[in-house]
């Protein structure tokens, strides 16, 4: 069971993530995305969900991440992500609700690139009961 006490907390991430063009051009491939220049829109995912599962699987929070179901996603990006770019994260879980046994966690996660908040991303993540 999820703490409720955890809704409202922010927790850092990782010290900084550089993002290099060979990461940039890997990702792209992927999705078939010939643009290289700057990353993809979603290419903040590959930052954001490592870093949900290490706060996620907290004992103190409470979630089993082997129960955890991909609910939703969306994302602010205020600028593209280039190569060169110096991320910190961090994530704050915004609510939580119990829905048929279920429990469904809201988290956003915030990059910036020194001061500069480049992308918000939110996830709403269902873990099943």
């Amino acid at each position: 069971m999820i703490n409720p006490d955890s809704v409202g907390r922010t927790f850092k991430g990782a010290e900084s993530i550089t993002i290099t063009q060979s990461q940039i051009d890997a990702f792209a491939a992927a999705i078939g995305e010939s643009e290289r220049s700057v990353a993809p829109p979603t290419f903040s995912i590959r930052i954001t969900l490592p870093e949900f599962e290490s706060i996620l699987t907290q004992p103190d929070i409470g979630v089993d991440w082997r129960r955890v179901v991909h609910g939703d996603q969306s994302f602010e990006i205020y600028r593209p992500i280039v190569a060169g770019d110096i991320f910190t994260c961090s994530a704050t879980i915004e609510s939580l609700r119990v829905v048929s046994g279920n429990e469904i966690i809201s988290v956003r996660n915030d990059l910036h690139n020194r001061s500069e908040l480049v992308v918000s991303s939110w996830a709403t993540l269902v873990v099943r009961g």
